[in-house]
């Protein structure tokens, strides 16, 4: 790499879809100085999937990985439990040990997709925290004030209508900073909800005398209603859904969020992206949409997945044909369409089957809707399952 990449590189971490950096210029002096330093990003196992909004803080951490530097990625087994209060419109429940275990279960899988899992140290925070004593967590909470804390964004609105606010809830940045002093972070990065608790870092290390961490946030990536993307809500876009299934989502989203995806979520260049930035209002969204779900499938799944993809799209829902490759399978006549969908795992439970029919998202391919929770084969039939699933039954 010569000096101008390293020099272009450099300029992209500190600036695409950077919300904040703090302080900047010691940053930069670092980036440029060709220390090899440790980048922190700490993430808790709180769901079993990783989204796009969590995919941006890991996009950015795989740039600070391709420049050499040492990546610490801190799985919070312990904090987790605790539960991190940032932007929270009310308290956080703590999570079981058991819980999290089952997140964790294919949780560096799916880092994997985006992040060198052979090149990251990976540490759990249990192993430190769980081993605090009562005098210690009482020193580390010597840091902060009440005030401080109720001056927090989501502390602040809560307290003021007269909300409860648990005193473990402020105790989550301390042991988010004091992660930072066991792994001795020269950087830590994370969403722009988390820079409360990233300059928690800071503090914390400076009581161990420790140099303190420089900080950059990411911009938010919102989920496909708008709002935050949060799995409570339903709008999430996972780096592990199939491919029909993201290309769909992507497509079915507001046209005003297509910039900020090919900004936060794609490879494109910057120039690229101002190139299709200045066609948005010229050129039908729809199009646009369909190479932002292209790119988006192609860097999870690669170039042929996405063709298919969009391939059965353009196929199912703009020509309102059968795709090619529909799945077939063979049924005996009689037998109940709920086993048949549990089965081959189109449902998940005969409860999401019932809701299913109940909310008329079954249907026979000519639009007949599946109206009975009882109903069984009795001739070969093409079926409509949702938005984007469809499956033809055959008797044997």
């Amino acid at each position: 790499m010569n000096l101008k990449e390293k020099e272009e590189r450099i300029q992209d971490i500190l600036t695409r879809g950077v919300e904040d950096v703090f302080v900047k210029e010691n940053l930069e002096k670092k980036l440029k100085s060709g220390k090899r330093l440790v980048v922190k990003l700490g993430i808790d196992p709180t769901g079993p999937r990783i989204h796009l909004g969590r995919a941006v803080v890991l996009r950015k951490l795989k740039k600070f990985q391709e420049l050499g530097h040492k990546i610490v990625l801190i799985i919070g087994d312990f904090t987790a439990q605790i539960g991190d209060p940032s932007d929270k419109l009310g308290k956080r429940p703590m999570l079981e040990a058991a819980t999290i275990k089952k997140n964790l279960k294919d949780y560096k899988k799916s880092l994997g997709k985006i992040i060198d899992l052979r090149q990251t140290s990976f540490k759990y925070n249990s192993k430190w925290l769980a081993k605090l004593n009562l005098k210690e967590i009482s020193l580390l909470a010597e840091s902060f004030s009440v005030q401080q804390m109720l001056a927090r964004r989501n502390f602040k609105d809560r307290y003021e209508r007269q909300e409860e606010i648990s005193l473990r809830e402020f105790l989550y940045p301390i042991m988010q900073g004091y992660d930072s002093v066991k792994v001795k972070a020269d950087i830590e990065i994370g969403g722009f909800d988390q820079l409360f608790n990233l300059k928690a870092g800071r503090v914390i290390q400076r009581c161990y005398n420790q140099p303190e961490q420089d900080v950059l946030t990411c911009q938010m990536l919102e989920g496909t209603d708008g709002r935050k993307m949060s799995t409570s809500w339903g709008n999430v876009i996972n780096i592990t859904d199939e491919p029909n299934e993201m290309f769909g989502k992507i497509m079915s989203m507001g046209d005003d969020l297509i910039p900020k995806y090919f900004l936060l979520a794609t490879d494109l260049s910057v120039e690229e992206i101002t190139e299709i930035q200045n066609k948005v209002g010229l050129q039908n969204p729809r199009d646009l949409k369909m190479r932002l779900a292209w790119e988006i499938v192609k860097l999870y799944h690669g170039d042929k997945e996405a063709d298919k993809a969009q391939n059965f799209f353009v196929t199912a829902f703009q020509k309102k044909e059968i795709p090619a490759d529909i799945k077939i399978i063979n049924a005996v006549k009689g037998t109940l369409l709920m086993d048949i969908l549990l089965k081959n795992n189109l449902v998940k439970s005969k409860s999401d089957f019932r809701r299913l029919v109940a909310g008329g998202g079954l249907s026979e391919i000519n639009g007949e809707k599946i109206t009975e929770p009882t109903a069984k084969i009795e001739k070969d039939i093409t079926l409509k399952i949702g938005k984007k699933n469809f499956l033809k039954i055959e008797l044997k």
